[in-house]
């Protein structure tokens, strides 16, 4: 067992043995471009949300075969000495495009773009794909049910349900760029800076004589944060009265008026109605409502629907797995090669299936504001030689049905890949978590409603330059 867990192994084996192959025949310094891109937004939503640059830029940074993986790598009798060698020295030396995390993200566009020597471009893959499919899934669940929120507080309360560690702490990360108000996951905050919060559990309640006694002696412990879980054993019988006299007896006596109780069963509608009725008669009109219990965007908009009195939201375990879409479908593809002359090359990949025919090429995309609303009105992928000069009008066309064409004045184009590594070095600056969180909520406002939509989202048009597009239809015909 190794004393230190170093993710350069985290990798498809057949990253190895391809890797293997490239170096014995020739192809290991064969410069290579492929996209990181995804087919079909979760939940049938609008958009998605880019995340987990971070991980991907420690990752690359890091790699490195130690003495333990080579000895393991020989142990397989299938690599050769000379190319085990070549790996005590590898270092990714290549150049890596990527949107920003945070960024609104549509499928069919380049999200990340690696150029590199085949053998680096190729190892990656695995890595690359797992971190920012992760992240960026748990990111788009988590934007959706913050947005049903109404700008109420959302913390994230998953990590018991979710499926390891790695997926408790980096998701807990994603769901605060997202726009959680903060974590239950008290290492997400030491090592991200997603803010960690909690009270009481059931247990907290149990452990006294009677549930007056657990919270007048919480309220003497956590004057300034005093949440009392209201639903051990009846909420309107016991629990609401209980916590409303803890509060006149322990922290009105200190001038103090914030507090709050927390539903995490039953009917969190009709709840939440009586206890507000309760603590208002009480004299507790500063006293907020919270809830928890296996919700969704479904079921927190659900809820105010039916005029829930609920001021903020605990979301677990349908946040952090992405309950209803567990998978985001980010796929890694080779778009373009380079010959001994430094001439791209395209490549693409044909299938029965048009949704998985690759869009070939080193490409740039663009996203493109109306300048009287400001919105995003759509993206536009070219060759990465291409510009749009916004001063002139920009016809756009719809790559499935060319004829559906539209020309667009007074608007502004914005490159949304941006360097991340050049010949190996980093030389994007790392925003913080929290300037990555502002970034996102902008970016987000950015979008129309109707792309926001939960249900039927307006088509958000990712459209091809009309070079790009006469190249994808030529390899096609010389393929066919």
């Amino acid at each position: 067992m190794k004393e230190h867990l170093n993710y350069t192994m985290l990798c498809d084996f057949y990253e190895l043995t391809m890797g293997n192959g490239y170096f014995e025949t020739g192809l290991a310094d064969q410069i290579c471009y492929f996209d990181v891109f995804f087919r079909n937004v979760p939940d049938e939503g609008g958009f998605a949300i880019a995340a987990g640059l971070e991980q991907v830029i420690d990752y690359v940074e890091n790699l490195a075969f130690d003495d333990e993986d080579i000895q393991y790598l020989r142990g397989k009798n299938c690599f050769s000495e000379a190319f085990l060698t070549y790996l005590k020295d590898f270092r990714f030396t290549g150049d890596i495009w990527a949107v920003p995390e945070g960024t609104p993200i549509f499928p069919r566009e380049p999200i990340l773009t690696v150029r590199a020597p085949a053998i680096q471009a190729q190892f990656i893959e695995t890595f690359l794909l797992l971190t920012l499919n992760h992240q960026s899934l748990i990111a788009t669940k988590t934007n959706r049910i913050v947005r049903a929120a109404q700008g109420r507080p959302v913390s994230e309360f998953g990590s018991r349900r979710a499926q390891g560690p790695d997926a408790a702490l980096l998701g807990a990360r994603a769901s605060y760029i997202a726009g959680c108000s903060g974590t239950a996951c008290t290492l997400a905050d030491e090592l991200y800076g997603s803010p960690a919060g909690g009270t009481m559990a059931h247990s907290w309640v149990q452990m006294f004589p009677d549930e007056l006694t657990a919270f007048r002696t919480y309220c003497q412990l956590y004057p300034h944060n005093a949440t009392l879980l209201v639903d051990t054993y009846n909420v309107l019988g016991s629990g609401v009265p209980n916590a409303i006299k803890a509060f006149k007896e322990v922290l009105l006596p200190q001038g103090i008026t914030s507090c709050g109780i927390r539903l995490d069963s039953g009917d969190l509608a009709y709840l939440s109605r009586k206890a507000r009725k309760m603590l208002d008669d009480a004299g507790l009109t500063g006293c907020r409502i919270f809830a928890s219990n296996a919700l969704d965007e479904y079921i927190i908009r659900d809820l105010f629907l039916q005029g829930a009195q609920i001021d903020a939201f605990g979301v677990g375990e349908r946040l952090i797995t992405s309950r209803s879409e567990p998978v985001f479908g980010g796929v890694y593809k080779l778009a373009a090669v380079e010959d001994k002359d430094g001439n791209i090359i395209p490549k693409i990949k044909i299938s029965e299936n048009p949704a998985k025919i690759t869009t070939p090429h080193f490409k740039k995309v663009y996203r493109l504001f109306d300048n009287e609303g400001g919105k995003a009105f759509a993206d536009l992928v070219t060759l990465h030689d291409e510009t749009v000069d916004a001063s002139k009008p920009l016809e756009l066309f719809d790559p499935d049905a060319t004829w559906k064409r539209k020309t667009f004045t007074n608007f502004t184009a914005q490159e949304l890949l941006v360097p991340i590594f050049q010949g190996g070095r980093l030389v994007y600056p790392r925003p913080s978590i929290q300037e990555i969180r502002a970034y996102c909520a902008r970016q987000i406002e950015l979008q129309w409603d109707e792309v926001k939509r939960f249900e039927n989202p307006h088509n958000y048009y990712v459209d091809l330059s009309q070079k790009l597009w006469d190249i994808k239809q030529e390899l096609l015909e010389e393929q066919g």
